[in-house]
């Protein structure tokens, strides 16, 4: 019987192991290492990637069109991935943007959302034909000056702060006052102005809050988005075309944490979509994700290349640390810090039989990749496998820090 945390074992369960070695994409972790050029470094499954969109497909109403969220996993080979299976992307920035456009999705089924964008970064998009989801009555007029300029009519649609919250959200996106959209109250004032710039309306795009696990919470908000955007298109230039719903669905990372009822998500989308189809007959669906897609689908592997007991401690000192995977170190918005499922890459059939501290290569204390945890015995060059790293990995960690080399990444 091991010892390992619930929610450990569920996430490993998902990859093959063999003869106690995990294998990623049916490639043996020695021989991915090799293969890369050595740790650090993150490795995508897409199989597991094209498994979780099946299942996402299987639980939601067919009328469902699903976007990937680009800032979750930006690499280039993975995003090009999801473009066989995935019906469009929303991205938040420029260079986002042109890692979309390079794969064979539409432009007008990518939407580039965000607050604070540049008005280069406008102008990209009115050039490139994408949605652009405008944040302010300020994005608006730069957008309609660049189409004045470009003889375009761009396509626009409006973020709306909505005045309610998703409840039990890791992250809030939307309700009280925030930076992210224009205040419901506000919309109808700002449809009125769309309408005399000569911008295309496409629609609303209403995004709460990520990482829930609350299957009930989001529930309630998915029914008070579309009373919400019901309410609002009656103030619209146009007929609704696209109204994007947001996502927020959540992954479990720590103990303690049960799966999100994905069945209870779809049968509610299901109820709601005979009366979206109703009052907005032209629109289409959108749910977008980034971390549910590609979450689990991803680890960080780095090498043990020291041993220590300091103290009574045995300490695993790694290749590798925060400066690739900050989110596991616990110092990307945890208030009390928790253990990512880790693992020992080449012992994954071994008893955790002790207690150790993995750290990074950092010279600083909160360079943590696993805090008391128990694991089988490991030495010098064995693997420290982080799961759960197929999101907010190493475009949400600070790689310059201390100047090491950037680990590679590859999508097997």
């Amino acid at each position: 019987m091991s010892n390992r945390p619930e929610h450990a074992t569920a996430t490993i369960a998902a990859f093959e192991v063999v003869d106690g070695c995990l294998r990623i994409g049916g490639v043996p972790l020695p021989r991915l290492a090799e293969r890369v050029g050595g740790t650090p470094f993150f490795a995508y499954s897409r199989d597991l990637i094209t498994n979780r969109v099946a299942e996402l497909r299987a639980a939601l109403p067919p009328e469902i069109h699903l976007s990937y969220a680009i800032k979750a996993n930006p690499m280039p080979a993975l995003v090009q991935h999801l473009a066989g299976l995935v019906d469009g992307f929303d991205v938040a920035s420029a260079t986002e943007m042109t890692i979309a456009l390079d794969t064979p999705v539409q432009a007008e089924r990518v939407s580039f959302a965000g607050p604070g964008k540049r008005a280069t970064e406008l102008s990209q998009a009115v050039a490139s034909g994408v949605v652009t989801n405008a944040e302010s009555v300020t994005e608006m007029r730069i957008i309609a000056a660049a189409a004045e300029r470009l003889g375009v009519a761009p396509r626009v649609a409006i973020r709306v702060n909505p005045d309610f919250e998703l409840k039990a959200s890791g992250m809030h996106m939307g309700g009280g006052a925030k930076a992210f959209g224009i205040d419901a109250e506000q919309v109808p004032d700002a449809l009125r102005e769309l309408a005399t710039l000569g911008l295309d309306f496409e629609g609303f795009h209403i995004f709460m809050g990520s990482q829930n696990l609350d299957a009930d919470a989001l529930i309630e908000a998915e029914c008070k988005t579309v009373d919400l955007a019901i309410s609002l298109s009656d103030h619209a230039p146009g007929p609704l075309r696209t109204l994007n719903i947001g996502g927020g669905f959540g992954l479990t990372y720590f103990p303690g944490e049960n799966p999100l009822d994905l069945s209870a998500i779809g049968a509610n989308l299901a109820e709601l979509m005979p009366v979206i189809a109703a009052a907005l007959p032209e629109a289409r669906v959108v749910v977008e994700l980034g971390r549910y897609l590609v979450g689990e689908a991803g680890i960080y592997v780095c090498r043990v290349v020291d041993r220590k007991v300091s103290r009574g401690k045995t300490f695993l000192v790694t290749d590798g640390g925060l400066h690739h995977q900050l989110a596991a170190s616990g110092n990307l918005g945890q208030v009390v810090r928790r253990n990512y499922p880790v693992a020992i890459g080449t012992r994954m059939d071994a008893e955790p039989v002790e207690i150790v501290e993995v750290v990074g290569c950092l010279c600083a204390p909160m360079d943590v990749l696993a805090r008391s945890m128990h694991l089988p015995v490991a030495g010098i060059d064995d693997f420290v496998v982080v799961f759960q790293s197929g999101a907010y990995g190493l475009t949400a960690s600070p790689t310059k820090f201390l100047s090491h080399p950037e680990p590679v990444e590859v999508l097997v």
